[in-house]
């Protein structure tokens, strides 16, 4: 998949900042692949576009326990999965990954764990560290030619509120 954009985000705000850019752009259907290492900022990522798409005061839980939770929001249903503790790809069809693939809108945390399941349209985020857990992130944008359109209006440079 192309690169879409690539982003160097200075704090846990810009990832959440990012997070709710997204998720202003989400239709039903689609999928986030949210990829990196632990403290990466994924669940923050997800939480932040969780809020942002059912209302900021909705608890957002790591899914890390129950594999999935799930969210109204205004595109339908939001599923997350969290599949560190995945250890075969067979595994997921208990979860409801196909009705959420087909009919919602998926965040998938861990998305190597999906093996051949993992959707071809999806967007992936891949978040690193660019020095330790507290410093810098870098956000790395990749998808198909349908979200390279979709997300052409975003900013070369992200920006939020704590940098105006």
């Amino acid at each position: 998949m192309p690169m879409i954009r690539r982003y160097q985000l200075p704090d846990e705000a810009a990832t959440a900042a990012l997070g709710m850019l997204l998720a202003d752009r989400l239709q039903p259907g689609d999928a986030i692949l949210l990829d990196g290492a632990l403290g990466v900022g994924k669940t923050c990522f997800a939480r932040a576009l969780i809020r942002h798409l059912s209302g900021n005061e909705t608890e957002v839980p790591s899914p890390s326990f129950n594999l999935v939770l799930t969210y109204d929001i205004p595109q339908g249903m939001l599923w997350h999965f969290d599949l560190y503790r995945i250890g075969n790809p067979r595994e997921l069809d208990e979860l409801g990954l196909d009705d959420a693939l087909r009919d919602g809108v998926t965040l998938v945390e861990w998305p190597d764990r999906l093996g051949s399941q993992a959707p071809a349209g999806a967007l992936t985020v891949s978040l690193s560290l660019l020095t330790d857990a507290a410093g810098p992130r870098r956000a790395d944008l990749t998808g198909n030619a349908d979200w390279a359109t979709r997300l052409a209006d975003l900013p070369e440079t992200f920006v939020h509120d704590a940098d105006v």
